[in-house]
């Protein structure tokens, strides 16, 4: 019999969020995982300024939202995931 492999039934949970110079928001979860994400398909975030995200806040272990946004966002958003 075959076990499934990977991270099945692991809730991602969010652990720092940082921005690369070449524009990209880079997200780490505590498992270890990074997803290193464009931001056009998140035009609140894309107009902050530098200083505007670095004051980001971790709600849940889930979600996110920076201080200067209304927006709260979900690690399923940045996975592609409907939930």
């Amino acid at each position: 019999m075959t076990h499934l492999q990977g991270y099945i039934g692991i809730q991602p949970t969010i652990k720092k969020i940082g921005f690369t110079p070449q524009g990209k928001m880079s997200v780490e979860l505590l498992d270890g995982r990074k997803i290193v994400t464009p931001l056009t398909p998140f035009p609140s975030i894309e107009k902050l300024s530098a200083q505007q995200r670095k004051a980001w806040q971790i709600i849940d272990g889930v979600m996110f939202s920076f201080v200067d946004c209304d927006e709260v966002y979900h690690v399923s958003q940045l996975l592609g995931k409907n939930e």
